[in-house]
């Protein structure tokens, strides 16, 4: 039996989702297919919280986070929840780009300010600055779970139908407007199909698309008990240059955030080992937490280095840290978020709808780029 319909989308994690809402509140017909369980944490979409950095200077990007703020609070109107949490968000540290990132932000509306380390210290003394303070209040936090959650209820709810516990086995193309997808159980034929796949992106379409490489990393964060919250947390990034003295044993630049209930959430970018998505370990690489631990202590007072949790995540890096957004014949892919792509979600999703109309995504995120 064949299932038909106008556009299919594999992945059902947050980007997929949001294509599914998009597409949903476009009266579009979508099917949604997810491998794994509701709320499963084996890829990048899970836990509760994700900075909502704006921290841009790259004109594409700073103009999609303007999209995603008003998106976000269109996705929260229509499921009466609460996901972005505006609490701000402090940038630290050697060797960043503040003055153009300030003239960015500024130039659409945002309303950035320069701390100095005194200043900083003492509206937020559970963190530790060593240099001038970006701060722009407009940033903040997302809940992931719940986001997740909303997006695909309130696609369901405008008529898409959500599948969990079906994986995507092969992609087969017929035409410019027509391609199969094989599952275990039931084959499909759409006008469209999405693939939203995260750290399985490459094995799905190895062969059908010139996907830039992409490299799947288990990121491996963790939340330090609070020891300080008579203050608001602001989101933090916190950069340094190689080969500083006292900086040695870094990793990478630093981001974290107060998840409610949890602690305060800190990491590495980027760093964590290559894996298989289907064969993790889901622990720690104990060099990285160690590391991570000593962080902890040296800068962030207001947190207990002694006292956490570890959280396992994947990453999947493009060559440049740049989204993949693109089209060729039926097959649209969205990958390659590098770790910075959660804020955009819902412009994300935008932008997959429309290139099923073939309306192209930006240049920054072309296959061929």
């Amino acid at each position: 039996m064949t299932t038909r319909v106008d556009t299919l989308i594999l992945g059902g994690g947050a980007m997929g989702s949001a294509a599914a809402w998009e597409l949903a509140r476009r009266g579009r017909e979508v099917i949604l297919l997810e491998r794994f369980a509701s709320g499963h944490t084996n890829g990048a979409s899970h836990g509760a919280s994700r900075n909502f950095n704006l921290s841009y200077s790259d004109p594409t990007y700073v103009a999609m986070l303007v999209e995603a703020l008003q998106l976000w609070r269109e996705l929260e109107d229509e499921t009466d929840t609460r996901l972005l949490d505006q609490v701000g968000l402090v940038n630290h540290g050697q060797g960043q780009p503040f003055a153009e990132v300030h003239a960015a932000l500024s130039g659409v509306g945002f309303d950035p300010t320069m701390l100095s380390v005194a200043a900083a210290q003492e509206r937020w003394p559970g963190i530790r600055f060593d240099t001038e303070v970006l701060y722009t209040p407009e940033a903040g936090r997302v809940n992931a779970n719940a986001s997740v959650d909303a997006l695909q209820r309130a696609a369901a709810r405008r008529g898409a139908r959500i599948e969990h516990g079906r994986p995507a086995t092969r992609i087969t193309v017929q035409g410019d407007e027509s391609v199969l997808v094989d599952t275990d159980t039931e084959l499909f034929q759409a006008r469209r199909v999405i693939v939203t796949l995260g750290a399985w992106t490459s094995s799905l379409l190895d062969g059908l698309l010139p996907v830039p490489r992409l490299v799947v990393t288990q990121e491996q964060p963790a939340h330090f008990a609070a020891l300080d919250t008579s203050f608001v947390w602001p989101g933090f990034n916190h950069g340094y240059r190689p080969g500083t003295p006292g900086y040695e044993y870094w990793r990478s630049p630093v981001y974290g955030m107060h998840t409610p209930g949890e602690g305060i959430k800190a990491g590495w970018h980027g760093v964590g080992p290559v894996v298989d998505p289907d064969h993790r370990t889901f622990t720690s690489e104990p060099e990285q937490l160690l590391a991570l631990r000593r962080y902890a202590r040296e800068w962030l007072p207001g947190a207990d280095p002694d006292v956490f949790t570890e959280i396992s995540c994947t990453y999947t890096t493009s060559p440049d840290s740049n989204f993949v957004l693109d089209r060729r014949g039926p097959v649209i892919v969205g990958a390659g978020f590098s770790g910075h792509g959660f804020k955009f979600t819902p412009t994300v999703g935008r932008i997959l709808a429309d290139l099923t109309l073939d309306i192209p995504a930006p240049p920054l995120f072309a296959l061929d780029r």
